[in-house]
C-alpha cells in the first residue's frame, strides 16, 4: 500500500467513517520527475468535538472538513490535524504509474541518467490490444517526456490515424529504452538489458494482443533475434512474454515488424513497404 494510506485508513476506522471516497490515477503520458498520482483527495481535517457535544455525551464520530494547505480553521483556535491524502491506484493505469515512478528513479545506466532531462515512459490506452514499440527517446521526447512527439512521431500518428483509421490515444506507445541516448545513438546492449525488465513489466500489465515493432533495434531486442529488419518485416512473429517459474505470461502476442518512422523520413521510398506491413497488422487484428 502506498505510503500514507495505512495511517489514513486507520484514522478513518477509529473515527467510525465507513465510506471513504477514493481518488483515481492515470498513467498516460507519465513523465520522470513529474510523476506521482494524477488525482488525489485534498487533506482531511479532523476536528475535536465541541464542549457542548462532550457534555451531552453524544457518541458520534468526529466531524470532518476539507481545507486548503493553510491549515487554519475559520473561527477556531485549535490547530487541525492533517491526514495524508488517500492515494488509490485504479487498475492498469495505476500499475503503470507506479512502474513509471520506479523508472524515473533508475540510474542503472549512469551516462543516460546523468544526461537525460527526464525519463520517457509510455503514453496511450493501458487497455489497448495494440502496442507500438520504438527504440529510444529523441531530443523532443526527452524534452517533453512523451514518446514519438517529433517529426517521426507525427508520421507515426499519420500511420495510426490516416492509415489504420484509429486514434493515437486508442493504442499504447513506448520504447525499448526509457532514457535518451546521447546524440540519439542506438541503444547499447547493456542499456537495453537494464531497461528490459521495465519493458516486460509494461507488456505484462497491458497484456496486448499485438505489438508493432518500429525499426531494427526494437524488433531485434523484443524478439531476441539477430535477423535484419528486412528479414523480420513482412511476417507475423510470436512474443512469448515473461518466463516466470517455468510458465510464460503474455504467451501468443502477435508481433509485426516494420521500419522506424525516422528511417521513413530519410528514405520515403520505404513507406510503401511499411504500408504493406501495416496492412498485414490490420488483417491480423481483423480491422482490414
Amino acid at each position: 500500500m502506498h505510503e500514507g494510506i495505512t495511517d489514513y485508513l486507520e484514522i478513518m476506522q477509529l473515527a467510525g467513517v465507513a465510506d471513504v471516497k477514493r481518488g483515481s490515477a492515470r498513467a498516460s503520458g507519465a513523465r520522470a520527475g513529474g510523476g506521482g498520482i494524477a488525482e488525489m483527495l485534498p487533506p482531511v481535517v479532523v476536528q475535536e468535538r465541541t464542549s457542548q457535544e462532550q457534555k451531552s455525551g453524544a457518541a458520534q464520530a468526529p466531524r470532518f472538513t476539507r481545507e486548503d494547505s493553510s491549515g487554519t480553521e475559520p473561527g477556531g483556535s485549535r490547530s487541525p490535524v492533517h491526514v495524508p491524502p488517500v492515494l488509490v491506484l485504479d487498475g492498469k493505469a495505476g500499475q503503470l504509474q507506479l512502474l513509471a515512478d520506479e523508472v524515473a528513479q533508475c540510474t542503472l545506466c549512469r551516462d543516460l541518467a546523468e544526461s537525460r532531462t527526464q525519463t520517457v515512459f509510455g503514453v496511450g490506452n493501458p487497455d489497448s490490444s495494440l502496442v507500438f514499440l520504438g527504440e529510444a527517446p529523441g531530443a523532443d521526447e526527452d524534452k517533453k517526456g512523451e514518446p514519438f512527439v517529433g517529426r517521426a512521431g507525427q508520421l507515426l500518428t499519420d500511420i495510426i490515424v490516416k492509415g489504420m483509421k484509429m486514434r493515437r490515444e486508442d493504442v499504447y506507445i513506448c520504447n525499448i529504452l526509457r532514457c535518451r541516448p546521447p546524440g540519439n545513438r542506438n541503444p547499447m546492449p547493456d542499456e537495453a538489458a537494464h531497461c528490459r525488465p521495465f519493458l516486460d513489466r509494461t507488456l505484462e500489465i497491458i497484456a496486448p494482443k499485438f505489438i508493432c515493432c518500429l525499426g531494427a533495434v526494437a524488433a531485434k531486442s523484443l524478439l531476441a533475434s539477430e535477423k535484419t529488419i528486412g528479414a523480420l518485416r513482412g511476417k507475423v512473429w510470436d512474443y512469448n512474454g515473461i518466463k516466470n517459474n517455468g510458465g510464460i505470461k503474455n504467451n501468443g502476442i502477435k508481433v509485426v515488424c516494420t521500419y522506424h518512422p525516422a528511417y521513413l523520413l530519410r528514405n520515403p521510398a520505404a513507406k510503401a513497404d511499411t504500408w504493406e506491413d501495416i496492412k498485414l497488422l490490420m488483417r491480423e487484428m481483423g480491422t482490414n
